[in-house]
């Protein structure tokens, strides 16, 4: 029997017939704004653009070795694979970023080990806290980089890349072997764990228990259709690089936001498609590099970090991020280890503003960071407010005497205006201050009301929508846990 909606068929039809066309109207108006450079190509984002022409080349070629090699090891001594993972990555980091780079990361590595070995947990994080400072503050950073001779494309974010990742790995082992009760894990545990090569320099980040336990494992055996599903998904990547590539010459979403006049000029409807698309884009990114490495990494039996939920799905801070890998880290080694269950404002307090503290030094601390870390962190603590305030006994009855239906248009109303919210604080870090400002300008006092209700009508529709997904995803998750009769 198949799933009834809780949404009317006819109600749900209109909510998707809505989105659709206030999608494609906005679209029209990006296009519109980009045509005079159809020839051309948006070129705003240089790391697609070193990616996918320089450095196309050495990314297929040094992954393609190390399928290569990880597919021989698995069948001949796969018990000795994560030792050749290891070989290959240090033997790729030299050739790509030369001695003196690779002795700075066995620096750190040793530094981290060296304190895991004191079993102090403070320690562990006061160390690793101070050397992922050392590259994200001046003078270190500068100090470090300058080791690092000659200049080739990407060569910085390969340097800032690979030293970050490799600081939070190295947390991760000192605080795992920390809470180990047997002794500690050997320094060429974390070796083998660091120079993983497809996640040494763009993550995402696997914490070291998960890590070592998979690849310690001898039994390589997949499971039923886990090959086909691969190769599923490895072309679904593929097309979603060329759809990118073709996207970027007739839709100019990262370049046009820095010509605020020329924004400024455009309706309210464009403007808001313009900030909504940079999100997406940003996750489209996310999702075409991380899908890459994951897919890489299940061919090696491992079981990566999923990759980021898409942006048109979130509506809710909690689950707001596009590093899966980072997230996971953040909320084991601080956010769930301070604030517990997220039960208690306070502990909730700390629990957010201690992550978003560690976020903001991972992101390389300045102005535009502190203002996205302090809206964040905010949008993150009033969902408990305010899920705290609806929980009071006074509103909760109130709330129980309402219809189903009128229960959840009310909790859609508020999952609307907090889309927008994660929008506009999000465009804060991908685009510029004055950008973000101009759409907030824009949406909630210039385009008030016919602008500022219609576009909360429309995300309304669109929060519908995503709600009756997750139902429906939920009962059929719930569905097929249940035993089947016999």
């Amino acid at each position: 029997m198949g799933v009834k909606t809780m949404l009317p068929g006819h109600e749900l039809g209109f909510y998707a017939l809505v989105v659709t066309c206030a999608v494609l109207y906005s679209g029209s108006g990006i296009f519109e704004a980009s045509r005079g450079n159809i020839p051309h190509c948006d070129v705003a984002d240089f790391e697609w653009v070193m990616w996918f022409t320089s450095f196309r080349n050495v990314i297929i070629f040094t992954l393609s070795g190390h399928v290569l090699f990880a597919k021989v090891c698995s069948m001949t001594v796969p018990q000795h694979r994560a030792v050749v993972y290891m070989l290959y990555g240090m033997l790729a980091v030299l050739g790509s970023m030369g001695l003196a780079y690779l002795m700075i990361i066995l620096s750190h590595c040793l530094i981290l080990y060296s304190v895991a070995l004191a079993k102090q947990k403070w320690l562990c994080y006061a160390a690793g806290l101070c050397c992922l400072a050392s590259i994200k503050l001046e003078p270190f950073s500068s100090w470090q980089s300058g080791f690092v001779t000659g200049a080739f494309d990407l060569q910085d974010v390969l340097f800032y890349g690979g030293s970050g990742f490799t600081i939070m790995r190295c947390m991760s082992f000192a605080l795992e072997s920390s809470e180990r009760k047997e002794g500690i894990f050997s320094i060429f545990d974390l070796l083998k764990y660091n120079f993983y090569l497809p996640f040494f320099f763009f993550g995402p980040v696997m914490t070291f228990d998960q890590f070592h336990t998979q690849v310690s494992t001898r039994d390589l055996r997949r499971k039923d259709d886990e090959m086909r599903n691969i190769r599923v998904h490895a072309l679904l990547h593929v097309g979603a690089i060329i759809a990118v590539d073709i996207f970027f010459h007739f839709f100019y979403i990262l370049t046009l936001p820095s010509d605020l006049k020329f924004v400024n000029r455009l309706s309210d409807w464009s403007l808001a498609g313009l900030a909504y698309s940079n999100l997406v884009y940003d996750w489209v990114k996310a999702a075409v590099m991380f899908g890459v490495i994951n897919t890489i990494a299940r061919l090696d039996h491992l079981d990566p970090p999923q990759p980021p939920k898409c942006i048109t799905m979130l509506y809710i801070f909690a689950e707001t991020h596009f590093d899966r890998g980072i997230n996971d880290w953040l909320c084991k080694y601080v956010y769930d280890h301070i604030g517990e269950n997220h039960d208690n404002i306070m502990k909730e307090l700390m629990a957010s503003v201690a992550t978003f503290a560690v976020t903001t030094l991972w992101l390389g601390p300045c102005e535009i960071v502190y203002i996205w870390s302090v809206f964040n962190c905010f949008g993150l603590n009033f969902e408990l407010w305010v899920q705290k305030f609806f929980q009071w006994e006074p509103l909760s009855k109130l709330e129980a005497k309402l219809s189903e239906a009128t229960s959840r248009r009310i909790r859609a109303a508020f999952g609307a205006v907090n889309f927008w919210a994660i929008v506009l604080y999000n465009i804060l870090a991908l685009n510029s201050l004055e950008f973000a400002l101009l759409v907030t300008k824009r949406l909630l006092v210039t385009g008030f009301p016919v602008s500022t209700l219609s576009i909360w009508f429309i995300t309304y529709c669109g929060v519908q929508l995503i709600k009756e997904r997750e139902r429906i995803l939920a009962m059929e998750e719930e569905k097929s846990d249940k035993p089947k009769e016999e």
